[in-house]
């Protein structure tokens, strides 16, 4: 049975231990610039500090994702324009629940938190040309392609080639 609910204080450990004690070649296929990754104090802090705030001042946004009630992985968003939009990330943090075709319920579970706790008109989803996996998954999702460009997409990350998605709520509510 899968669900998704808001990330909560106790999710903060489990978060943290998917960033630093993931296979580095895993977070190397994603994307990730292992110098970047932050102490583990600094990164419960960042994690954390989003718990309390309002969704109008949010930079960054988490929901848990769930299989049989046991944390999973996790869909989080960040350069929040709310009420406008936000990019989207997508991690699955153990290698035996990828490529099963669960990711892609889970964020069709995902989507109605994010378009309507922030009032979003569009979301972005950019991940690593060169990691198929999440790439298929938005295509069949009915994101839209927009275009493939070299990046840093985010504080993690190493320069890349990302391939741009969207996804507006129109679109989405005509998936519905």
């Amino acid at each position: 049975m899968l669900a998704v609910r808001e990330i909560t204080a106790d999710d903060v450990p489990a978060l943290a231990n998917y960033w630093l004690d993931s296979d580095p070649e895993f977070m190397k296929a994603m994307g990730v610039d292992l110098a970047k990754l932050p102490e583990r104090e600094v990164l419960a802090k960042m994690l954390s500090s989003q718990l309390s705030q309002d969704y109008t001042e949010k930079q960054s946004y988490a929901l848990i994702w769930l299989i049989n009630q046991k944390p999973v992985g996790h869909c989080n968003v960040n350069k929040i324009e709310f009420g406008k939009s936000a990019f989207m990330h997508l991690h699955l943090w153990q290698s035996t629940n990828r490529q099963k075709g669960m990711g892609s319920e889970l964020i069709k579970l995902s989507l109605p938190n994010l378009f309507e706790k922030l009032k979003l008109e569009t979301i972005c989803c950019e991940p690593y040309a060169l990691n198929p996996a999440p790439n298929k998954t938005l295509a069949k999702l009915g994101f839209t392609f927009e275009k493939e460009y070299i990046t840093t997409p985010g504080y993690l990350n190493f320069e890349q080639p990302v391939k741009r998605w969207s996804l507006s709520i129109k679109a989405w509510e005509k998936m519905k």
